[in-house]
């Protein structure tokens, strides 16, 4: 019998991107524009190179906690220990956030 993966039980970890973390503590990601569409629009719409992307406090905090070794449900104690205004429904905004982290490639799920 097979066992049901449960989503909190993935670990996630940083895909090859770059990022900053400001002076304030939050985190930039720096999104280099790919691809023939992109190059098409930096020559003739002048669209940068590259795309800066600012988490918010709750994303910033979560984002310096991908270690690939700690899972979804480890991370989410972290943040709620961190911010106790994030625990109204924490797990289901924490899976939504690393569903669109991982759609758009900025993070993957390794093997536990």
């Amino acid at each position: 019998m097979k066992k049901k993966e449960n989503y909190l039980d993935k670990i996630p970890e940083i895909n090859n991107i770059k990022w900053n973390t400001l002076d304030d503590g939050i985190i930039e990601l720096v999104i280099e524009n790919t691809g023939f569409y992109n190059s098409i629009a930096q020559k003739l719409f002048k669209k940068p190179r590259f795309s800066l992307i600012k988490l918010d406090k709750y994303g910033s905090f979560i984002w310096q906690q991908i270690d690939g070794k700690k899972d979804l449900f480890e991370i989410g104690k972290c943040l709620a220990g961190r911010y106790s205004d994030a625990e109204n429904q924490l797990y289901q905004r924490l899976s939504k956030f690393f569903a669109i982290m991982e759609q758009h490639k900025y993070i993957r799920f390794i093997n536990n």
